[in-house]
């Protein structure tokens, strides 16, 4: 499996790097967004405004990023893949590369939202790492979304349809999370809302680990 995973990951970076107008208009709305807000609102002083400013630009980000995961591939090379690999290496794979992908783009927002609007952030390593799992989580759920909507014919509005109800709680302990760590709140405060946010992004991915291979025989 870790051999099927090194070749799928390559796989997925060497078809980004060849559609790079796909990743360049993540990059362009990202920037674009975060200036129409510096146009708006110069400095935000507000943290919860700041704090809810970029966790929208993220998920609409990582919504882009994501969703042509399974969407993009064509029944050919679908194929091809069930010849060589097993339905869990694909999964995973999937979600490793999108949770990469997810997180660059996360960290890439923050330092632009920072320069523009400024950061009030005062405990920065509890920030990331929310980001990190924030990313995990993300990529898992629309990942996992995205398998499932690639097989309908209106797929795009069938995964926002089904990603809402698991993105919601998800967002709910990202923002609190993400809001402490703006206000200095230390880890011990905050040690039960990692292990709820981590306990959320593994059920999503060991569900992904099981259910997909039924997914994939269809």
């Amino acid at each position: 499996m870790l051999n099927e995973l090194k070749n799928l990951i390559s796989k997925e970076i060497l078809l980004e790097w060849r559609q790079k107008y796909s990743f360049g208009g993540i990059l362009l709305y990202v920037v674009s967004t975060v200036f129409v807000c510096f146009l708006s609102f110069k400095k935000i002083v507000d943290v919860p405004t700041w704090n809810a400013l970029f966790w929208i630009i993220i998920l609409f980000a990582s919504v882009s990023a994501v969703a042509k995961s399974f969407i993009q591939e064509s029944r050919g090379r679908l194929l091809y893949y069930y010849t060589i690999a097993s339905p869990q290496s694909i999964i995973l794979s999937k979600i490793i590369y999108n949770s990469f992908l997810v997180c660059f783009l996360s960290v890439l927002s923050l330092g632009v939202y920072s320069v523009m609007i400024g950061n009030p952030v005062q405990n920065l390593s509890m920030f990331f790492l929310t980001i990190i799992l924030g990313s995990l989580g993300l990529s898992s759920v629309l990942t996992l979304v995205s398998a499932i909507a690639s097989k309908a014919a209106n797929n795009l509005t069938l995964m926002s349809v089904l990603s809402f109800p698991v993105i919601i709680p998800l967002l709910i302990i990202l923002i609190k999370l993400s809001k402490n760590s703006i206000d200095g709140i230390g880890w011990s405060v905050n040690y039960r809302y990692f292990i709820s946010l981590f306990s959320l992004d593994m059920i999503v991915i060991i569900l992904a680990f099981l259910l997909f291979p039924y997914l994939w025989r269809d």
